[in-house]
């Protein structure tokens, strides 16, 4: 993996390969969008289902605006709504023009380029093409499905809607959304509402980290930056290191300070899980789990009634209660468990360590749910609407039986081509390279692309061929050094 010691060269060489790679799948994936029109003509049962829904003499369809078109849970997000039968207008930021892949999924009745909130101008236009979009369409609800980058813009933006328009707002205000989007004021929030946590400090010199290190020295700890930092973002030192030198060493190449803060956490030994959830005036009313990683591409949900997804169920249910009726919008959490040893035996003990106040990708594993999911985010409405166009879900929703997920973009080069460059500079062996290859193939044979559908299928072939070799010409053109990408969220990750 290159970072942002390594030659420009190879960075231009990396973004090369990359675009010569969509050009080179070009004609055969070209070829599977204009079958998949023909093939969902006799085998997709979305339209339908749509038609019949429509129908209706009691169904009113209201008109909702997903924002974050651009990323696979924003588009979804329309999809589902689309499936249930009402009206979806779409929007995103399209960084240096090119068109994010969510602008031509069918599921859109009109979509929106929206101004990318900057130093200069702030989220002001932002807001105001939001609000013009809003009234414009009249739009019923917002969805929105912030990047980590611009979520208390949209606190900003719901604050607006909720004092300018009728629109009500899948999102938290701005003093929420700031609360949970950072780690330490999430921690701090987390114990007030009596919920448990892991033991955490916030720290603005070296000073204070080796203070907390000597006063806590059978513990370990992980150091996280406080606000976006894609530069050290995976960065899972554990500290101490094994020497004092060590640990002097690695805290010298960390910018503490009063202007750049962090977060010293303490470090919990355990598996890692992550949730997603909708949250209506302090209840939840859709809910998934499932295990995770720190750049997680692969979603295969926990069974609804498992222990385990029954405890973070739990605890996601206890913290929207507990906040209050303004709680509105996604919840997502991290998770980490340890296990105990207690006079009972093994105990397993769960701690929140992260919060995400926004749409997860895990809401793709709730595709096929369309009208129950429609219903949950339109509680939000419900004292607006008359009875017979919503009703109110005493229960939340669960994905049974959902398919598993990956994105085939990111698998071919990282469980394909890579291990098979390695294998030949002799850096892999043949039986870890056939493994990869395994793993590939069951995921391209028997799990589901994240952002392919049959009954639409042209956002897939936009992401590989127009989004993604755009964003690498880009990174040429301007020198932009990177690490890696997620494919779902369209993320690069700067160095």
């Amino acid at each position: 993996m290159l970072n942002g010691q390594s030659p420009w060269r190879y960075h231009f060489s990396q973004n090369a390969a990359l675009i010569c790679l969509s050009l080179f799948f070009l004609p055969l994936d070209t070829f599977l969008v204009c079958l998949s029109y023909v093939a969902s003509i006799f085998f997709s049962s979305h339209h339908a289902t749509r038609r019949r829904i429509r129908r209706s003499s009691s169904f009113h369809p209201k008109t909702i605006l997903v924002t974050g078109m651009g990323m696979s849970k924003g588009l979804i997000i329309a999809r589902l709504f689309y499936e249930a039968g009402h009206n979806v207008i779409g929007a995103d930021f399209e960084p240096y023009g090119i068109p994010v892949c969510g602008r031509f999924s069918r599921a859109l009745k009109k979509f929106y380029r929206l101004p990318k909130p900057d130093e200069a101008h702030g989220a002001a236009l932002y807001i105001q093409q939001l609000l013009n979009a809003v009234r414009a369409e009249k739009v019923d609800l917002w969805i929105s499905c912030s990047g980590v980058a611009s979520a208390v813009e949209d606190g900003q933006a719901m604050e607006v809607l909720n004092r300018r328009s009728d629109c009500k707002s899948i999102q938290y205000d701005v003093k929420t959304t700031a609360t949970l989007h950072e780690k330490h004021s999430f921690i701090q929030y987390t114990e007030s509402l009596g919920l448990p946590a892991p033991e955490t400090y916030d720290v603005t010199s070296r000073a204070a980290v080796h203070q907390v290190l000597h006063k806590r020295a059978k513990k370990q700890y992980i150091m996280k930056s406080v606000g976006v930092d894609d530069t050290v973002r995976g960065d899972m030192t554990l500290l101490p290191r094994r020497t004092v030198s060590e640990t002097y060493n690695h805290l010298a190449n960390l910018p503490v300070s009063p202007q750049k803060p962090w977060v010293l956490q303490q470090f919990i030994k355990g598996e890692e899980y992550c949730t997603h959830a909708l949250v209506v005036k302090g209840e939840v009313k859709a809910f998934v789990a499932c295990p995770s990683s720190e750049l997680l591409m692969h979603y295969q949900a926990l069974p609804p009634t498992s222990s385990l997804s029954q405890a973070m169920l739990k605890f996601t249910t206890k913290f929207a209660a507990r906040s209050g009726k303004h709680m509105t919008g996604h919840l997502s959490f991290d998770f980490l468990v340890d296990e105990i040893t207690t006079e009972r035996g093994l105990e397993k003990k769960l701690y929140p360590v992260e919060c995400n106040p926004r749409a997860h990708t895990a809401v793709v594993l709730f595709n096929g749910l369309g009208e129950p999911m429609a219903k949950a985010y339109l509680s939000a409405l419900v004292s607006e609407m008359n009875g017979t166009a919503s009703s109110h879900t005493s229960e939340n929703v669960s994905p049974q039986k959902p398919d598993r997920y990956y994105w085939i973009g990111h698998d071919l080069v990282v469980l394909v081509l890579l291990p098979l460059l390695e294998l030949l500079l002799r850096r892999r062996s043949q039986s870890a390279f056939l493994s990869s290859l395994v793993s590939f193939l069951d995921h391209l044979l028997l799990w589901k692309d994240g952002t392919f559908e049959i009954w639409d299928p042209l956002p897939a072939w936009v992401l590989y061929h127009i989004y993604w070799p755009g964003q690498f010409l880009a990174c040429i053109l301007h020198k932009k050094k990177w690490s890696r990408i997620n494919v779902s969220t369209t993320k690069v990750f700067g160095c």
